[in-house]
């Protein structure tokens, strides 16, 4: 082992000295953590999805939001116009600061999950699993929350990857 691999080795070894374990020894065993189930017991929450047909209420919340991006100029069956109007949005938004960006992550994920509906074999249902329960694009065990695709990307303040994320599971799940 060269000198400058020895030095890595040392230093690596200190910052787990540093941390009270070593990847050497014995770690502590890893623990899987899971949403708390409130007052569920662990064997009451599904292990796979499970989902129901949305009712007038959801198909009214969806169509709301995709209204309100097409009141903006979005084309919803144009994965490009989405991607743009979103990315608008965003931009304003970081501009501004002013709160409000649970409505704009909402209507997007709307044209988004309204996108995925027209496009492909994904049907709008309600799914619960072990994370709780969204409005969701599904068929079978295949499961798109679109509120999810928005929110971590809007967190990220990620701007372009509609046309390509989208388009994906667009070419994926084609019909």
């Amino acid at each position: 082992m060269g000198e400058r691999e020895g030095r890595g080795v040392g230093r690596l070894g200190r910052v787990r000295e540093l941390f009270g374990r070593s990847r050497a020894g014995q770690d502590e065993p890893r623990v899987r953590a899971l949403p708390d189930p409130g007052e569920s017991s662990v064997e009451e929450i599904p292990l796979t999805p499970e989902s129901r047909r949305i009712d007038e209420a959801e198909r009214a919340r969806i169509d709301a939001g995709v209204a309100a991006v097409e009141a903006e100029g979005v084309d919803v069956d144009d994965l490009t116009s989405v991607g743009a109007g979103l990315d608008r949005a965003l931009a304003a938004w970081v501009q501004r600061r002013d709160g409000g960006h649970d409505q704009i992550v909402e209507r997007y994920a709307m044209a988004v999950g309204e996108h995925l509906h027209r496009r492909t074999d994904l049907a709008w249902e309600v799914v619960t699993d072990v994370f709780g329960t969204d409005l969701a694009v599904c068929a079978g065990d295949f499961v798109v929350v679109p509120a999810n695709l928005v929110a971590v990307r809007w967190m990220r303040r990620e701007s372009g990857w509609v046309p390509k994320v989208v388009g994906h599971i667009v070419e994926v799940r084609s019909r």
